[in-house]
């Protein structure tokens, strides 16, 4: 998972005042944010758009998100 610099030290220092760990604020807000998701009726959700094409390009894993990320900004790097 990536964390944008000044979140994650915004996160710690919550956590911090808390006397609480980084991984329980992370694990109190995802619970938040599902539970908010799960009570909006169905019609309220917005679609995610979805196009025609020819699929993934080989190489790629929608599971890495490190080489995802480089091969977006253009890194000689990637597959």
């Amino acid at each position: 998972m990536r964390l944008d610099d000044d979140l994650l030290r915004e996160a710690k220092r919550y956590a911090a005042e808390r006397g609480t760990t980084l991984t329980a604020i992370l694990d109190q807000a995802l619970r938040e944010i599902l539970a908010r998701r799960e009570r909006l009726p169905q019609q309220e959700r917005t679609p995610l758009p979805t196009f025609k094409g020819r699929g993934l390009q080989p190489g790629i894993d929608l599971d890495d998100m490190a080489s995802l990320v480089d091969l977006m900004n253009g890194s000689d790097d990637s597959p």
